[in-house]
């Protein structure tokens, strides 16, 4: 764009980037592979209720939705779900298995008829729940992970490994799926089974761990019935997290580990390329994979410190050759062309066509091809294309700020940026702070449109990687370790210190925000530091006593073990750390914002601080979601969300900000 730059405050430049737009973008593709020559994932469909399509791209390049709505392809394995579905070409025809969101149920699905399923349903608790599955033609069934829970508590569940006929005997019949393991561990991934069909892999790890504290890393032998016998331990521990597992195709085993303190590749035990940058992530989810074998002995991998890239690793040498291109960030999913989908089938050999999900700064995620032969990487699916001109775009700077006792935090500022729009000379800029969800995670360099959404009207954000984060190493992802509430608290009050001391921030006009420990920190923020002057709390852990005793998933329901202490030795702690707990220091306006149907952070933590702070006359908006859940994925409840921060911003800073409702706050 080339039109007169002109002066305007802070926070009242006009955007083409609308609520409605932001929440149209929301969400990534996820959960790549190969059926045949075919790419298949699954994407977001905001507009379509929230729920994740099934999509292929033919050989020609069309894209096209395999199943209609209501088909959400998606499951609740640990809450946050698992991968979702399998696929092989069976007689030149697609035959996938998937997980239904609405029933829980494995289906069976051939284009050109309908879905069948293969599990039954369970009135008992949370149900049957799959993830993760592996086709086994040759037996007619499909193994993964069985969740299954024994009663009405979140607690009473157990898990397996199961194997699940593909004819359909089972739909009605609990008693028609075999369990290949006896439910000794509390979490379990799906199989991956060596090419030569003699031996299985799978993780596990049991409470109060969570799995990037430590797993273990098994391996079974496949016998001539079918079950897995001999099941030992080959590597991890309490204090080792192997976080994926993988065959070679000579039937050797890689595994990611952070054994010397950051997730590195080995295979049989030996490390194949070390480097004080990681090879894995947090495994949040059954099915994560940062890396993939091809069959030549080369490794196609996901790495980086802090943000990541594509490569691909020569085993032999130790050396990596990236995937040229504009990504910054590639996702834990990955899929090779050729390998062997089917269980027990060795890799059928192919182009080297390696397939991830990426992205940047100027882009979105999406699909992107690697031909190993040639060193192109191209996007082939879901491409990013420019809902606006992209000179809106926010454009992030990598920082590196000091914290308490000299400690490093990571952060990525934003900038207010607009093409015709500069603010008068000696204004400082509002700046929000947000903290990302986990807390074991990263704020990832991409395209966030809901970034833009604020930086184009001329508000700063910063996403801040405070200790507790991944992407850095394991000692920087124990900072956290008992210090939850206290040290992502002190990281994101260092930032905005820091912007603010510098200039680039106006001291009296900084926010905080956050989405679910995102939301405890935010909330923590308000109630114990006087940096912020409001804050936007999003679907939060509030109260920890409440939430590590019942109200929250199994998953997660010991995670405050290793990020407050156990409870019978610091039950102090846990009261005070609590934002509920000191609600009575809370002097600035907030909003909270709540799915009304979170299992994970249920809307009673809110109504405890809500309560605490009755009769404050403290003004604070308190908005309900129906039929969301943790994390929103609905357009129209992106769009009120986002639109209610900016008219709380706009409120307590004192912005012009046109054509958003306003926020009503209550006292």
């Amino acid at each position: 764009m080339g039109g007169e730059v002109r002066t305007s405050p802070y926070g009242s430049w006009p955007s083409p980037v609308d609520a409605a737009l932001a929440a149209a973008h929301d969400g990534q593709p996820e959960w790549v592979g190969f059926v045949g020559d075919e790419v298949w994932w699954t994407e977001p469909r905001p507009a379509e209720g929230g729920r994740r399509a099934l999509v292929r791209r033919r050989a020609e390049g069309t894209e096209e939705v395999v199943l209609p709505a209501p088909w959400n392809v998606r499951n609740r394995v640990v809450e946050y779900g698992g991968r979702p579905w399998t696929g092989v070409l069976r007689e030149g025809t697609p035959l996938i298995v998937f997980t239904h969101f609405a029933d829980q149920r494995l289906y069976r699905y051939e284009p050109g008829g309908e879905p069948r399923p293969l599990t039954p349903v369970s009135a008992v608790g949370g149900g049957l729940r799959w993830a993760d599955p592996r086709l086994d033609l040759a037996r007619g069934e499909v193994w993964c992970v069985l969740e299954e829970f024994t009663g009405d508590h979140p607690s009473d569940v157990r898990r397996v490994l199961a194997a699940v006929p593909l004819d359909g005997s089972a739909a009605k019949d609990r008693s028609a799926v075999r369990e290949l393991t006896d439910g000794r561990h509390r979490f379990v991934t799906g199989p991956r089974v060596s090419p030569d069909g003699r031996r299985a892999a799978w993780l596990a790890w049991d409470h109060p761990r969570m799995p990037w504290d430590g797993t273990e890393l098994l391996v079974g032998e496949i016998g001539d019935d079918g079950l897995l016998h001999s099941a030992r331990t080959v590597a991890g521990g309490p204090r080792e997290a192997i976080a994926q597992a993988e065959w070679s195709a000579d039937n050797r085993l890689l595994y990611a580990s952070d054994r010397d303190g950051w997730w590195n590749l080995y295979r049989d035990g030996t490390p194949l390329c070390p480097r004080e940058e990681e090879f894995a992530g947090p495994l949040w989810k059954p099915g994560l994979r940062w890396f993939a074998p091809l069959d030549n002995g080369l490794i196609a991998v996901v790495h980086g410190r802090g943000s990541t890239v594509l490569g691909i690793l020569d085993a032999e040498s130790g050396e990596i050759v990236d995937a040229a291109g504009p990504w910054t960030e590639f996702g834990a999913t990955l899929a090779v062309h050729g390998e062997g989908t089917e269980m027990g089938v060795p890799p059928a050999g192919g182009w080297g066509r390696v397939v991830g999900v990426g992205a940047s700064p100027r882009t979105g995620h999406e699909v992107v091809e690697l031909d190993t032969a040639t060193g192109r990487a191209r996007a082939i699916g879901a491409r990013h294309r420019d809902a606006v001109d992209p000179a809106y775009y926010p454009e992030p700077r990598i920082r590196t700020f000091t914290g308490p006792d000299g400690r490093e935090v990571h952060a990525h500022v934003y900038p207010p940026h607009h093409p015709e729009r500069a603010a008068p000379d000696g204004e400082a800029a509002p700046y929000v702070i947000w903290a990302h969800g986990g807390p074991t995670g990263r704020a990832p360099l991409v395209l966030d449109l809901a970034i833009a959404y604020f930086t184009s009207r001329g508000i700063g954000v910063a996403e801040v990687n405070y200790g507790g984060s991944t992407g850095y190493g394991r000692a920087y992802r124990e900072r956290l370790r008992e210090q939850w509430g206290v040290v992502d608290v002190e990281d994101c009050a260092a930032v905005a210190r820091a912007l603010a001391e510098e200039g680039t921030a106006d001291r009296g006009r900084l926010a905080i925000r956050g989405g679910s420990a995102g939301g405890w920190t935010a909330a923590a923020s308000l109630t114990t530091t006087d940096v912020y002057a409001c804050g936007t709390i999003v679907y939060p852990v509030l109260d920890l006593a409440g939430w590590g005793q019942g109200e929250t998933h199994d998953f997660e329901s010991r995670y405050l073990e290793s990020l407050i202490g156990p409870l019978t030795e610091a039950p102090a702690r846990y009261a005070e750390r609590s934002p509920t707990t000191h609600a009575d220091r809370l002097t600035v306006p907030f909003l909270l914002l709540q799915g009304l149907d979170d299992v994970i952070c249920p809307p009673a933590q809110c109504e405890r601080f809500l309560a605490r702070i009755q009769g404050r006359d403290l003004p604070h908006a308190y908005i309900t979601f129906e039929g969301e859940g943790h994390g929103f994925r609905r357009a129209d409840t992106m769009i009120r969300a986002l639109e209610a921060e900016l008219s709380l911003y706009a409120q307590v800073f004192g912005l012009d900000v046109h054509g958003v409702p306003r926020l009503e706050l209550h006292t």
